[in-house]
């Protein structure tokens, strides 16, 4: 069985560096892509342990496991929030530690613009939450206006009650599966903030290769003090 790990913020394949630049882990579409590809149809063993991220990202990254041809265990072994709780109920078999955690809640966007564009993004937004319900009614059987009061309420889900509800299919390390009879979000940076960050890694590079041949040990020693700060002003739009 292929370990396909997703552990970290749920990235487009485009936003990862500006991520990977604040020290965060990603995983994209394309991680995904590959991974199932080396696998080439063997069982894979999906660990999830993800805050959440981009919904389109996590609906791409969803439909490529769908879609997989040999069988997906998904096991929870930390947290799988926001588009990472959607990516999990992509699994064949959904299994989530005992000390494991979903959570689910309605998309979310930053909107600028007339009132068109804000009733465009409105729209949207309804739209994305209706397709996150249908995914978590599917794996669940749950009445969909139940779902819907849970992601308006951003409802965490304990191991005991993901399988009561129907968000999973057993405890990991129980001895007996749990039997009862009776699952996005936006990105963690703004887009504007991603931008950003890509022009001015984009300077720094440049800039990098014109002076890599001059003040070398100066130029690392004043990066290596100014970095965390430089980051924190990106962030706080200082810069």
């Amino acid at each position: 069985m292929k370990m396909v790990p997703i552990k970290g913020v749920i990235s487009s394949d485009d936003d990862a560096e500006v991520y990977q630049f604040f020290g965060y882990s990603t995983v994209t579409p394309t991680d995904i892509d590959t991974a199932l590809r080396d696998a080439n149809g063997m069982p894979v063993n999906v660990e999830i342990n993800s805050p959440g991220g981009d919904v389109f990202s996590g609906s791409e990254i969803f439909t490529a496991l769908k879609n997989y041809s040999g069988n997906v265990e998904v096991d929870i072994v930390g947290l799988a929030a926001s588009a990472a709780s959607i990516i999990a109920m992509a699994g064949d078999q959904v299994k989530i530690s005992p000390t494991g955690q979903l959570m689910i809640h309605r998309a979310s966007t930053v909107s600028q613009g007339n009132s068109d564009d804000l009733s465009s993004d409105l729209q949207g937004l309804d739209s994305t939450d209706q397709a996150i319900v249908n995914v978590y009614q599917e794996k669940t059987g749950m009445n969909p206006q139940d779902i819907y009061r849970m992601m308006s309420n951003e409802t965490w889900i304990n191991a005991t009650d993901a399988v009561k509800q129907g968000f999973a299919d057993e405890i990991m390390f129980a001895k007996q599966p749990a039997k009862i009879s009776n699952i996005a979000n936006g990105s963690l940076f703004s887009q504007e903030v991603i931008s950003k960050v890509k022009t001015l890694m984009k300077k720094a590079e440049n800039s990098e290769e014109l002076n890599h041949k001059e003040n070398k040990i100066t130029k690392n020693s004043q990066f290596v003090n100014s970095s965390k700060k430089n980051k924190l002003d990106i962030l706080f739009g200082e810069n």
